[in-house]
């Protein structure tokens, strides 16, 4: 499970950004995020379509938007500027969670290989903590989309997280040795081609860089869905617990997630 002390910080940095950000007048926005997450690690084969879909999972998250085109403190609209119009600030804490394992041509039914049969007993779980902030740009005006010009509002995203993780790692290799059988300290458990030292499910942070695209649909004047479509990118490859040495291991650990969301505008 994730360290209850980096959920509890995570938390208390959020409330911080909402008192904070309460003092500044502008009106605010409050909803909650859901959707299928593909996270693209060192397990299985790169690029390859069974272990992209194979290794997916979910997320959830809660986000809090400051809209700088309406003023809560006196109920009127902000100085029409460009940023103004066409800026919001998205600020975010999220979770998501897949269960990893190798798929593709390397644990084909075919190969009955000591190094295939490591492959097919190695399996994984990535678990992460998300807090952090994105700027988002809506190309339309966001005063005519609050007014009902337009039903729908494409918007994209650019910003950075921080990210605390908790892998786990579990392996059912039919070991000769009886001894090692399901020890998951054992690097004779795993593939015998990675260094040594190649699977660690010490939990740690980082941070990663995010970037979505996405459009809102307006429901009614005080709510809206999203749909939204994110790249995110971790500055560590230990997020999913396996950091292998081979040539093919060129990127740190990433994801997509498709979420949807529903918005409510508090004033």
């Amino acid at each position: 499970m994730l360290n209850l002390k980096h959920l509890a910080s995570a938390f208390c940095l959020f409330a911080i950004i909402q008192t904070a950000s309460a003092q500044l007048g502008f009106s605010h926005e409050i909803g909650i995020i859901a959707g299928p997450v593909q996270f693209r690690s060192d397990y299985g084969v790169r690029e390859d379509s069974k272990t992209n879909f194979g290794n997916s999972g979910f997320g959830i998250g809660i986000v809090h938007y400051l809209n700088f085109s309406y003023r809560a403190d006196c109920n009127c609209y902000t100085t029409d500027t460009y940023f103004n119009d066409h800026f919001k600030l998205r600020n975010e804490i999220s979770y998501n969670k897949t269960n990893l394992e190798h798929l593709g041509k390397w644990v084909d039914p075919s190969r009955n290989t000591i190094e295939a049969n490591q492959l097919r007993g190695h399996k994984g779980v990535a678990e992460n903590l998300d807090i952090g902030t994105q700027l988002e740009f809506f190309p339309l005006s966001i005063r005519s989309f609050q007014s009902f010009s337009y039903r729908f509002a494409p918007f994209a995203s650019l910003g950075v997280h921080y990210t605390s993780f908790t892998p786990e790692v579990s392996t059912t290799f039919e070991n000769p040795d009886p001894t090692a059988i399901g020890d998951i300290t054992d690097p004779s458990n795993f593939y015998s081609g990675w260094e040594p030292g190649s699977v660690d499910i010490s939990p740690g942070s980082t941070w990663s860089v995010v970037s979505s695209v996405g459009v809102r649909y307006k429901l009614d004047k005080l709510s809206d869905l999203m749909l939204d479509f994110r790249f995110q990118y971790y500055f560590s490859d230990w997020v999913d617990g396996l950091n292998h040495q081979l040539e093919s291991n060129k990127n740190n650990d990433w994801l997509v997630w498709l979420n949807v969301g529903y918005i409510y505008y508090l004033d």
